[in-house]
């Protein structure tokens, strides 16, 4: 994996040439000192890549063919309680690098950050420049979508039929992504603030087809839950599956 890779969204690709956003720009030459004519990866946040070399001006890049990096192995979608700055940054940009599809945050009965319709849609934009750069970082091609914040009701609406809907509720229940009859299309995972959802709340993730499951007898902080929760889907169904390598022999 390279460093010398960029987000640029495809509205700035275009046939054999892209723009640099000043961001891209201030990365690749204040910070990296690249110069005309140094190789780069460009990536498109939905699955494009290309190799490419900066132009004369330092302002675009001339692009190679294009490729289909994929994507990763199984849809998972995260339905997040609102946490404190810091906290929700760390949940957008770990699981981005987990490979989290979309990032649905909801203001719940019990958070502590309440956000007016202006502050969501800016704390939604940091978002997304944090899973812009995650990705970046981790070598996706792909970028999660991240909502700006909305009720649970709106976050479960917005689920695609044919998911598997999981509730992390301490002390109940399985593991998530726990076996369905059939294939799910992919798997929806619904965390809480760290005094839980209320009663009410719980009822209705219920009502909407939700399983509850418990991730052990430890009590996890908010945000640690929903990492570890991405992190366990992807290991059983997607591509963090067979990912550990066998312990070393021990020495006698």
């Amino acid at each position: 994996m390279t460093a010398r890779r960029i987000f640029l969204p495809p509205s700035l690709v275009g046939e054999g040439r892209a723009e640099l956003t000043a961001e891209a720009r201030h990365h690749l030459v204040d910070v990296l000192r690249l110069a005309e004519g140094d190789a780069i990866e460009v990536f498109d946040g939905r699955g494009g890549a290309w190799d490419a070399r900066l132009l004369p001006g330092l302002a675009a890049v001339s692009l190679g063919r294009r490729r289909d990096a994929g994507r990763p192995g199984v849809d998972v979608r995260l339905l997040v309680a609102l946490a404190k700055g810091e906290k929700m940054d760390l949940v957008v940009q770990k699981t981005t690098e987990l490979g989290v599809a979309a990032i649905l945050p909801f203001e719940a009965e019990r958070s502590v950050v309440r956000l007016d319709l202006e502050r969501g849609e800016e704390r939604a934009r940091r978002w997304r420049r944090i899973a812009g750069e995650a990705a970046r970082q981790c070598g996706r091609a792909d970028v999660p979508e991240v909502a700006a914040p909305a009720s649970l009701a709106a976050a479960i609406a917005a689920v695609p039929p044919g998911f598997a809907l999981h509730l992390l509720h301490v002390g109940a229940g399985g593991a998530p992504a726990a076996a369905y009859r059939s294939p799910p299309e992919g798997h929806a995972i619904i965390v809480g603030p760290e005094g839980g959802l209320g009663e009410v709340e719980v009822a209705a993730c219920l009502a909407a087809g939700a399983r509850i499951a418990s991730l052990g007898p430890r009590t996890l902080r908010a945000e640690t839950a929903a990492i570890v929760a991405v992190a366990l889907v992807q290991a059983r169904h997607g591509d963090l599956a067979g990912a550990f390598l066998d312990p070393p022999p021990r020495r006698p």
